[in-house]
């Protein structure tokens, strides 16, 4: 049976348009959240923080790929951090033409500090959905994803 994808011409009928909507409505949620208790970062820079923690010496084009954000982009967060002593930017030791990224201790507190509000904000988003529902939906997600690779 062949799934039928709606012709549906107002935005709020568009799937795309109702999952960005919630992406975005959320990440404005959260970083209002985060500013409000005092944290000095945005939700890009935690991301790229913990996708450092997740894969020590990744270089930053495989940053740029696991936050889903361009060269630009990544470069800009990168310089950021670097400032604000969350990470640390050595020359790699066996190639000098390499930069190694280093979470710092700074950041590691950081992020355990801010951890509880991240699951809070999580736990309100997903307020009244079911697990597996929750589960499901994302399932779905990472086919569309597949999808368009």
């Amino acid at each position: 049976m062949a799934n039928k994808v709606s012709d549906a011409t107002k935005l709020n009928d568009v799937i795309f348009y109702s999952i960005d909507r919630a992406i975005r409505t959320y990440r404005q949620y959260s970083q209002k959240q985060i500013r409000e208790r005092g944290f000095d970062i945005t939700i890009d820079q935690w991301l790229v923080i913990k996708a450092l923690l997740e894969n020590p010496g990744a270089k930053q084009q495989e940053l740029a790929e696991i936050v889903l954000k361009d060269n630009a982009s990544i470069t800009r967060i990168i310089e950021l951090l670097v400032k604000n002593g969350w990470i640390e930017r050595t020359i790699h030791q066996a190639d000098r033409r390499l930069v190694q990224l280093t979470v710092t201790n700074k950041a590691k507190a950081m992020l355990a500090e801010l951890q509880p509000l991240i699951i809070a904000n999580r736990r309100k988003a997903l307020r009244g959905i079911d697990e597996k529902l929750i589960m499901n939906t994302k399932k779905i997600l990472d086919q569309i994803a597949l999808n368009c690779k």
